[in-house]
């Protein structure tokens, strides 16, 4: 397994915790050396010397003492090595959650979202292994056999010979099988990865599924990836076994061609039996970093398989945030200046990209109500994210009161802006908790006003628990009127200058889309608005219609000019049901 720089810099942050793991297990070390003095100094003179239990009770204490001490450090150890893998995890769920959040909300549904869950939570988990054990029991394997291989030197050269010359086969032996298992635990992690994103889909599209009466196959489909995924499982678990046995059986008889070397010097009388007693306890000592080394080593591959996965994200680009940010304004004109953007190819498939706008020059003045209209695929959608900020445009100028948008802070810059979706997305969480993300801080009169202007008030009131009533997962609990009055709720709570609506009133009932409507023309009061409008009634209030074709505005004007004289608005106009 190779040390990942990358991961290494962020182990570095809290390093202070991990030098002191591996400072308690050197410690360990040295108590270790001396419990097996004081054990053989006991025994050879309780068994030769005939000494009695008073004669010896000094070095028995001391030997208990010396075993409390060395289990106290082992505990120690753990401990600040499990102190530093949640700081590092903490950290890197932090920096992975940012970068996502910096990359917007177009770069994460290009993630499959089952695979991208299962290494926020399992893959980073999966560290545990890796900075907890591993990385201390690297740095033990080096420093406690050689002060064993010291302190037998120094007693016995014989011997400490022998250890030196058998201690580099176990490491020689986990690198020949580990790189073996690296490809394996790879392979693994993806096949693990691509079983939830397929069962998580699965989940999701449960319905569809059903309709479609293709349940079945779905689940055959699920099937063949949990066996990839077992079969992929157990060649690690083979590999991880096999190398579990070359270990230990080098360890084994490596300390058996000590203790025959000693037993054979013993018998002839050229050794002490003291020395050769403590020569023989150490012995084990001497290997077993090396054993947990090697053990270690394959607990950590699912934890370094994963980090590959995670720094893939953190390196992925975000938008550039300004060193010195200029404010807001705060009733800002908004222009698009030749603003073009296309969406990118999918990398290793060769696709070309998609342009979605071409040169677009649009100029909202602050109070002004634009609607923007035009067919499926025109780049409504992609104009809205450009305001929004989600993507910036490849070429060409969004600004605000003649300030770029690149010279504002992308956060600041949305805290203007106001986005009312005809799909929004509701939290499993309360009522009041998902009305209060308009504006976090606002207190609870201040959501129900909110709620009062967006005429949410009566239906909330019927809920169980009201404001405290739980919506359920995407909102299930909650009808789709339901949900859009709590997101034009929050936009009433944000009270931001700016509004863009992806019209929430388009599919609902005439009754519904009249109460929204009532409280649509309340929010609109005062603000700029760019919509993106389904209905006539919407286009024929706004002060400005720009008609979008393939990317390209075609025509900008009121909506009776634009019936006169352009042909596609009119046939939108006859779509969108004449006067309905």
């Amino acid at each position: 397994m190779q040390l990942d720089r990358r991961l290494l810099a962020l182990v570095h942050t809290r390093r202070v915790s991990l030098f002191a793991a591996v400072g308690f297990g050197a410690l360990g070390g040295i108590a270790v050396v001396a419990q097996a003095w004081l054990l053989a100094h006991v025994i050879a003179r309780v068994f030769l010397g005939g000494a009695t239990r008073t004669q010896v009770a000094t070095p028995l204490m001391l030997l208990l003492g010396t075993i409390a001490f060395r289990a106290l450090l082992s505990w120690a150890a753990d401990a600040a090595a499990v102190h530093a893998a949640a700081g590092v995890k903490h950290d890197l769920r932090d920096k992975v959650f940012a970068r996502l959040l910096e990359r917007g909300p177009l770069a994460a549904g290009r993630e499959r979202t089952g695979e991208l869950v299962t290494t926020l939570t399992e893959g980073i988990e999966a560290l545990d292994a890796y900075i907890a054990r591993y990385l201390p029991q690297l740095a033990l394997a080096a420093l406690i056999p050689l002060t064993v291989a010291v302190v037998v030197l120094t007693r016995d050269l014989l011997s400490g010979v022998v250890l030196l010359l058998t201690a580099p086969l176990i490491p020689i032996f986990m690198v020949l099988i580990g790189r073996l298992a690296d490809v394996r635990s790879r392979r693994q992690w993806l096949a693990m990865s691509r079983l939830s994103a397929s069962f998580l889909d699965t989940i999701q599209g449960l319905t569809t599924l059903k309709v479609l009466g293709r349940s079945r196959a779905q689940v055959a489909a699920i099937r063949r990836a949990s066996e990839t995924f077992r079969f992929a499982s157990m060649d690690v678990l083979r590999i991880a076994f096999l190398s579990a046995l070359v270990l230990e059986l080098v360890a084994t008889l490596s300390v058996a061609v000590v203790a025959v070397e000693i037993a054979l010097r013993l018998l002839h009388g050229r050794l002490d039996f003291e020395q050769a007693f403590f020569v023989l306890l150490l012995a084990p000592e001497f290997y077993l970093p090396l054993r947990r080394l090697g053990a270690d080593f394959h607990a950590g591959l699912a934890g370094t398989t994963a980090a590959q996965r995670l720094f893939t994200l953190l390196e992925a680009p975000a938008p550039a945030r300004p060193a010195i940010a200029i404010p807001m304004p705060p009733t800002p004109s908004l222009e698009l200046e030749e603003v073009s953007y296309a969406y990118p190819g999918e990398s290793g498939r060769g696709s070309a990209a998609r342009p979605a706008l071409t040169s677009v020059n649009l100029l909202i003045e602050p109070g002004e109500k634009i609607a923007i209209v035009g067919p499926s695929g025109a780049g409504k959608s992609t104009l809205a994210r450009i305001v929004l900020r989600f993507v910036e445009p490849d070429s060409g100028r969004l600004m605000a009161d003649d300030v770029p948008a690149k010279a504002i802070d992308p956060d600041d810059w949305r805290r203007a802006i106001a986005w009312v979706p005809q799909n929004p997305h509701l939290f499993a969480d309360t009522v009041a908790a998902n009305i209060r993300l308009g504006r976090p801080e606002s207190d609870e009169k201040e959501v129900a006003a909110a709620a009062r202007h967006a005429l949410a008030e009566d239906f909330i009131a019927e809920l169980s628990a009201g404001y405290d009533t739980s919506v359920g997962e995407r909102g299930a609990l909650l009808s789709g009127g339901q949900a859009r009055r709590i997101a034009l709720a929050r936009a009433f709570l944000a009270d931001a200058p700016l509004l863009i609506l992806d019209e929430p009133t388009a599919d609902l009932d005439p009754r519904l889309q009249a109460e929204l409507d009532v409280a649509l023309e309340d929010l609109l009061t005062g603000r700029s608005a760019l919509i993106i409008a389904h209905r006539t009634p919407t286009v024929m209030a706004a002060d400005r219609v720009v008609v979008l074709d393939s990317g390209r505005v075609v025509d900008v004007g009121p909506h009776d000019e634009l019936l006169e004289r352009c042909e596609l608005y009119r046939r939108l106009v006859h779509s969108y049901g004449g006067g309905a």
